[in-house]
């Protein structure tokens, strides 16, 4: 059973949900990521996605494009990424780390070989924004037998075509898009997520991770009643934007945050 597996049945066995952060690995600096990442992990993150910096990240907004572009000014790439991967393993080997990006840094490694470095540093999960289950299956079934996940996106107007689509395909988790647009854009409905929710509970067993505008621990509470999992990105990458000068108080804002969601999380959990 995969971490990701194990973590959300734990989690599913003790009412709690998942808190999923999303940082940009190298952003504001190489040196900063790993150090975050067992931050989050102490302020009681279950799952992390670590973003692949990409020079046109076509599905993410103003925040999270400026942490690609302050990466890659640092020469980051998708081997660093998982040399941060292999560094974080050292001293922590129960968190799962997923690696969300574009496909092309995939493709310029090339497929196998991609599959092989993911599965030598312990990578848990591998969401592609722009790899659609239709086009993904040489690099789908190469992940699978080498126990990494592929995780697919599903935004609001998915049928239930695709959604049994990618629960006979995925694996580890479902990452609900709850907005249309890019990342950090608009805010949620939890109505509309929550009738959203009911379709796509009946047409996979896989657990569901939801994205896209959760900005503080009210929301997550809310969405968190509603899913598996809250997955929060572009109020963490803000946290880093709005101190640049100052990393420690950048990780320290996060952590505030992170921590805050954690409660709320648990105390909107059934017991």
């Amino acid at each position: 059973m995969s971490r990701l597996a194990v973590t959300f049945e734990q989690l599913a066995q003790s009412g709690r949900k998942a808190l999923i952060p999303f940082i940009t690995a190298g952003d504001p600096h190489p040196d900063f990521t790993v150090s975050m990442m067992h931050a989050m992990v102490a302020v009681g993150v279950d799952v992390i996605e670590l973003g692949v910096p990409f020079s046109d990240p076509m599905a993410d907004g103003p925040v999270i494009q400026r942490a690609s572009e302050r990466a890659l000014a640092h020469k980051m790439s998708l081997k660093r990424t998982l040399a941060m991967v292999v560094e974080f393993r050292n001293t922590n080997q129960h968190t799962p780390v997923v690696l969300m990006g574009y496909l092309n840094p995939i493709e310029a490694m090339g497929y196998e070989a991609f599959a092989n470095a993911a599965q030598r540093a312990e990578v848990d999960g591998v969401l592609t924004v722009d790899l659609p289950p239709e086009e993904g299956l040489e690099c789908r079934e190469l992940l699978k037998a080498r126990g990494v996940d592929p995780i697919f996106l599903l935004a609001p107007n998915s049928s239930d075509e695709r959604i049994r689509m990618m629960d006979n395909i995925g694996s580890g988790y479902i990452y609900y898009v709850s907005l249309k647009g890019v990342t950090g854009a608009g805010h949620l409905n939890s109505a509309d997520v929550e009738s959203k929710l009911k379709q796509i509970r009946a047409n996979t067993s896989l657990p569901i991770g939801i994205g896209f505008g959760v900005k503080d621990a009210e929301t997550a509470r809310t969405i968190g009643a509603l899913g598996d999992g809250v997955v929060v990105g572009s109020a963490l990458i803000s946290k880093i934007e709005a101190n640049l000068d100052n990393c420690d108080r950048a990780k320290h804002e996060i952590c505030e945050l992170l921590a805050s969601m954690r409660c709320a999380l648990d105390e909107g959990s059934v017991k």
